[in-house]
């Protein structure tokens, strides 16, 4: 290899190297020609180090585009700007946004106006090494002994206005619409300049700039200052084409993180309306959720969980997966959540609502499939009702700290077809907590689902243990802790959570009866009610529960077939439900002076906390609401 002469030519300012040993992780931006260089005697043109300039310059460029083109976000982006810049290329930068920034095709609003986004430069004075930028900005990283070239301690370096609105047909206007860089001493930069920082304010006396507007794919978004100080070579006609490819790759990736940002809310906004606001307070039994996405770049997946009030006090818990982490796993989950409530609403059988699940994810497409856990939690039997459509199975914690994997059948996933759903009855006694989950809490590139399955059934075992074998583990720091079972990086999918810590309703709150469809029921359903309420210290009820009874009651038998069943249940609040075999579900409406009926419901409404109807597969179901503790009066 030929051996050159020592020469400064090419050679880094001592800051810049300095800069790049101290920084950790990072790619060295190697210094362009114009660097500042120490002065040397009048040598002769040298081809060879004009070469090495000119190879200096397209390696700090390509340096410097890539570290901007690591940016995400917008500050992120904004940031790998400065950096790249300062102090290699320039002293000092300001960089000018458009406020605020037009979206894809958005029509930009006006006036044009353009906001300091960010300024960055060398320390000011030798008392303050460790201040190396200014407002906005990071210090530098200097090493130990190291000085770095000093700015005029009596200048602002460039003082800039915060806001600056762009005047149509004025000279900053045609700068931007020109979208070339142009030197600071041009005639249009000397003119646009004072428009840019504020009136009466330009570029200080000796120092050197550049103003390089920003453009994206449709529209100029902003514009950049670089400076240098007077003691530094000055600009050449290649800086500007450095300044144009660093504006260039800075504006197309504030376009691509504007963008990013846009689709990140709509993503967070269609996730949030997807999934329950918040989960309902059944009679008998507690609930909490959890919902993870699998990672902050990708908040949209086709997890979902819900809990539906069913008639009887019942709750529908349901936990459900779509393939997929897109926008439209997130649309087809929150189809199939829909058909799940309206199912749910009809009172189907849990294996009948995923038969009908199974064929709406058909209807979506061919390969539109899911996985799905609908269970029915009755608090009055203790029981519960599962069937599943190729879904993890629910782990029931016991109140003596025993955790077991339910034996449900687990059955074809939804959008499969041609498969037939089986539901199993089990046991669900008071103080236990019944888990589902979705398959990115147990599976991951690290365990297979079975083994991650066994690990959360010891967990929430030895969670249980802790608080002893007669208390059940608070339901929200359950959920906390059976996510803490994922390790660091230990998550490829998103999670869905539901928790369901069964407490019941006691066979002594529950009064039922069965009544033969004739002219004496009313009579017999308003004695039988006023002894449960003796018999529950709720006589100052009697009058209220007595004459909605009675309305209900005529009401069922002058349209039922078979026997009328009414059930009173005691908990918070007095519930009574009527029922018949007859499926038309009564409307409220407004009797004329001249109809003998039609006034039930209208005292079923002004006399009850809440009322409401619901058609089963047998028929029906009339129920009303009162609070047990009348309010105070005012």
């Amino acid at each position: 290899m030929t051996e050159h002469p020592p020469s400064h030519e090419g050679r880094q300012p001592l800051a810049a190297r300095s800069q790049e040993r101290t920084r950790p992780r990072q790619e060295a931006v190697p210094s362009p020609a114009s660097a500042p260089q120490p002065a040397v005697p009048a040598q002769a043109p040298d081809p060879a180090g004009a070469a090495r300039r000119e190879g200096d310059r397209l390696r700090f460029v390509g340096a410097a585009t890539r570290r901007i083109a690591r940016g995400i976000d917008l500050d992120e982006i904004v940031l790998g700007l400065c950096r790249a810049t300062v102090p290699t290329f320039s002293d000092a930068i300001l960089v000018y946004l458009r406020d605020p920034l037009p979206v894809g095709d958005d029509r930009p609003v006006s006036p044009f106006v353009l906001r300091l986004r960010r300024t960055d430069r060398l320390r000011l004075t030798d008392d303050d090494p460790e201040n190396a930028l200014g407002a906005g900005g990071l210090p530098l990283q200097i090493a130990e002994g190291v000085r770095l070239p000093l700015l005029d301690p009596q200048s602002d370096v460039l003082p800039a206005a915060e806001l600056c609105e762009v005047q149509s047909g004025g000279a900053l206007s045609e700068v931007l619409r020109g979208v070339r860089p142009v030197f600071g001493d041009s005639a249009a930069a000397r003119a646009a300049l004072p428009e840019l920082l504020g009136a009466d304010r330009t570029v200080p006396s000796g120092h050197r700039a550049i103003l390089a507007p920003l453009r994206g794919r449709r529209r100029v978004i902003g514009a950049a200052v670089f400076l240098r100080r007077p003691d530094r070579s000055a600009f050449e006609a290649n800086d500007l084409l450095v300044a144009a490819q660093l504006a260039t790759h800075t504006a197309l990736g504030i376009d691509k993180a504007v963008l990013y940002g846009r689709e990140a809310y709509i993503a967070d906004e269609l996730q949030r309306t997807m999934l329950p606001e918040n989960l309902p307070q059944p009679t008998g039994v507690r609930l909490a959720s959890r919902y993870l996405p699998a990672a902050e770049t990708a908040r949209v997946g086709g997890d979902w969980y819900d809990a539906i009030p069913l008639p009887g006090s019942r709750v529908a818990l349901v936990v459900g997966d779509v393939m997929g982490h897109s926008m439209t796993s997130a649309a087809i989950m929150g189809q199939l959540r829909t058909t799940a409530q309206t199912l749910a609403g009809l009172d189907l059988p849990p294996q009948e609502v995923l038969h009908h699940l199974d064929e709406q994810a058909q209807r979506l497409g061919t390969d539109r499939m899911a996985t799905c856990l609908y269970a029915v939690y009755d608090p009055v039997a203790h029981r519960i009702t599962i069937a599943n459509a190729g879904h993890p199975p629910p782990i029931l914690l016991h109140l003596g700290g025993r955790a077991e994997v339910l034996r449900v059948p687990p059955g074809a996933p939804i959008g499969v077809g041609g498969v037939d759903f089986e539901a199993v009855e089990l046991d669900a006694p008071a103080g236990a907590t019944l888990l589902l989950y979705t398959d990115g809490l147990v599976e991951s590139r690290l365990r297979d689902v079975w083994t991650g399955i066994e690990q959360l059934r010891e967990r929430l075992a030895a969670t249980a243990q802790l608080t002893g074998p007669d208390h059940a583990p608070p339901l929200e720091a359950l959920c906390d802790d059976v996510l803490d079972v994922l390790g660091p990086g230990d998550r490829d999918d998103d999670i869905a959570l539901l928790a369901a810590r069964f407490d019941g309703i006691a066979p002594s709150d529950v009064a039922y009866w069965s009544l033969d469809p004739e002219d004496a029921a009313p009579g017999r359903a308003r004695r039988l009610a006023r002894r449960a309420l003796a018999r529950w210290d709720l006589e100052e009820l009697s009058d209220s529960v007595e004459l909605l009874i009675s309305e209900v009651v005529t009401n069922a038998v002058r349209y039922a077939e078979r026997p009328v069943t009414l059930r009173l249940l005691r908990t918070d609040v007095l519930r009574c439900e009527v029922g018949d075999d007859s499926p038309q579900l009564p409307r409220q409406r407004r009797a004329r002076d001249t109809d003998e009926g039609g006034r039930g419901l209208f005292l079923v409404n002004r006399l009850a906390r809440r009322w409401g109807a619901t058609r089963l597969s047998s028929g029906k179901v009339v129920w009303f609401e009162l609070t047990t503790r009348p309010p105070s009066p005012t």
